[in-house]
Parts: structure tokens; C-alpha cells; sequence
């Protein structure tokens, strides 16, 4: 176990600089940032000054090299447009952000684990043709057209829940529905797949022939080798969502890291968004490791691969 989790550890380190890297070298790359940090109207003269003044006339290695030891410390930079650090941008954000990705996960498998297992039980039956029906609306509605729906009847018809906003729990409940239910469909439908296969396996014969529970048999036995890539499945979903809920968030007015990453990619805000960026990978690779942990604890032959 020692060797499995040090081999997911340091492959998770490389991912997470060679990421970093890649995306502080294509930002510069996409825009002169003393461009940006001169303002609109600039001559060439101040763009030049700037760029000497800032020390952006040196090698990009070398601008990363510096940007990397000040991140080690916990120094991310400052947003030249909002003139605060990006760390207390970050840290002001990225709760309504984890609330949001949370709320959405916890949505998403409180609707696809049990229309899958129920679909993978009774294959070819009306609960398995109603869950494929969701899941096909599902993964072909757009997230901004759900939410957009959402709004017009419990908000604006209905009037029973609040629109936008982030300052109560109750404001996350249509966003957190709009962006979990777009990421049901493929758990469900991995869910049916594998209740399908594990279902139709010598263990489950074995055990109907021994006489125990069919619920037994479903719940302990079926459903508990079925969930083993449900939870990898289901950490990259949470990852997609808290890197990918900027549409979301910009429909129902929430202040997440979304929101403030479209807002910093229009203001060319370079720091803030290299620091999203590395820390939406980080989450991303901390998911993806914690899930394999999981898995190897639920499957113990993926421990000896």
C-alpha cells in the first residue's frame, strides 16, 4: 500500500508542475502582460518602460522559476486590476465555489445511483427505459438553458427560491440542480453498466443459490463491485464541476472562482488567473488521488497492479 500511494503521490507532483508550466508559458505566450499592466492608450515607450520595471524582458523560464518559488510560499502574485492579492481573492471565492461543486455531487448521485442500479437490476424494464430517457435529456440540455429554466419557474412563477446570489444555502439549491443534473447522466449510466455486469457474474449465482436475500444479494454483493470506477467517475465529475461551473455561476450571479476567472480572462488579470488555474488543478489531482486510494482500499487488486 506504502509503494501504491508513494507511485500516486509523486506521478500527481508531476502532473501538477508540468500543468503550472504549461499554462504560465501559454498565458504569456496569448498576451503581452506589460500590455495589460500599462492600461488602454499606452505608447510603446510606457509598455517598454513597464516591461523593464516588472522585470517581463527576462527569459519566460526565468519569470516562472520566480513565480513558482513565491507560489511554495503562498505568495500567488497581486490582480493589477483589483489591486489586492490573488490569495485573499482566492480564499474569498472558492467557498461559494466548494459549496456550489459539493451541492452539484451530492445532487447528482442522489438521482443517478439509484435510477442506475434500479435500471442495471431490471435491464430492458420501464425504470431502466425512464433512466435512460434522464439520461439522455440530461447530458443534451446545455447547463445555461437548465438553469435559465429553473429561474423562470421556481423564481420568477413560482416564486420559491432565490435566483442569484450566494449569501444563504438556499441560493445554491437551482444551480447546484442545474449543474448536477448535466453530470448525472454518465453515472448513471457507468452505475447500470456495472450492476449489469456484476449481476450476471459466478459470485452472484453463487450466492442466489445459497439461498440469501435478493436485496442482500443487489445492495452488499452487485452494487459494492459496481461502484469501484463509479468512484473515480464520480471524483472527476467534482473536479469538471468546480473548474467548469464559470457558465453556472455567471447565471445565477454566485461569486466563485468561475465568475472571477471570466472576469479576470476579460481584464487580461494574468496572476489570477494562473492561480486558478494551478489551483483548480491541484483540486482536480487531489481528487483524482484520493479516489484512487479509495478504490484500492475497496479493491484490493488494484493495490498489487
Amino acid at each position: 500500500m506504502i509503494r501504491f500511494l508513494f507511485r500516486r503521490v509523486v506521478t500527481a507532483l508531476c502532473v501538477a508542475v508540468t500543468v503550472s508550466l504549461l499554462t504560465f508559458v501559454l498565458l504569456r505566450m496569448s498576451t503581452d502582460p506589460a500590455i495589460a499592466l500599462a492600461g488602454e492608450g499606452a505608447s510603446a515607450a510606457d509598455i517598454e518602460r513597464v516591461r523593464v520595471d516588472y522585470g517581463l524582458d527576462r527569459p519566460l523560464l526565468v519569470l516562472y522559476g520566480e513565480w513558482a518559488s513565491r507560489a511554495l510560499h503562498g505568495d500567488l502574485g497581486r490582480s493589477h486590476a483589483l489591486s489586492t492579492s490573488v490569495s485573499k481573492l482566492l480564499q474569498e471565492r472558492l467557498p461559494v465555489t466548494f459549496k456550489l461543486g459539493g451541492l452539484a455531487l451530492i445532487f447528482a448521485l442522489a438521482l443517478a445511483l439509484p435510477l442506475g442500479v434500479a435500471a442495471g437490476t431490471y435491464p430492458n424494464s420501464l425504470a431502466d427505459r425512464v433512466a435512460m430517457a434522464i439520461s439522455v435529456l440530461g447530458q443534451s440540455m446545455p447547463t445555461f438553458w437548465f438553469g435559465l429554466i429553473l429561474i423562470l419557474y421556481f423564481g420568477v412563477y413560482w416564486r420559491l427560491l432565490p435566483i442569484s446570489g450566494d449569501t444563504t444555502w438556499a441560493h445554491y439549491i437551482l444551480p447546484a440542480s442545474a449543474l448536477g443534473f448535466y453530470s448525472a447522466p454518465s453515472v448513471m449510466r457507468l452505475t447500470r453498466a456495472g450492476m449489469v455486469e456484476a449481476l450476471s457474474s459466478d459470485y452472484i449465482r453463487t450466492a442466489r443459490a445459497k439461498g440469501l436475500l435478493e436485496r442482500t444479494t443487489i445492495l452488499k454483493h452487485a452494487f459494492g463491485n459496481a461502484m469501484v470506477p463509479v468512484v473515480s467517475l464520480s471524483a472527476v465529475q467534482l473536479g469538471l464541476m468546480l473548474g467548469g461551473s464559470i457558465v453556472i455561476e455567471t447565471v445565477f450571479s454566485l461569486n466563485g472562482i468561475g465568475r472571477l476567472a471570466w472576469e479576470s480572462i476579460k481584464r487580461s488579470d494574468f496572476d489570477v488567473m494562473q492561480a486558478i488555474v494551478l489551483v483548480v488543478a491541484l483540486i482536480y489531482i487531489g481528487l483524482m488521488l484520493a479516489a484512487d486510494l479509495l478504490n484500492a482500499y475497496l479493491d484490493p487488486r488494484i493495490r498489487m497492479s
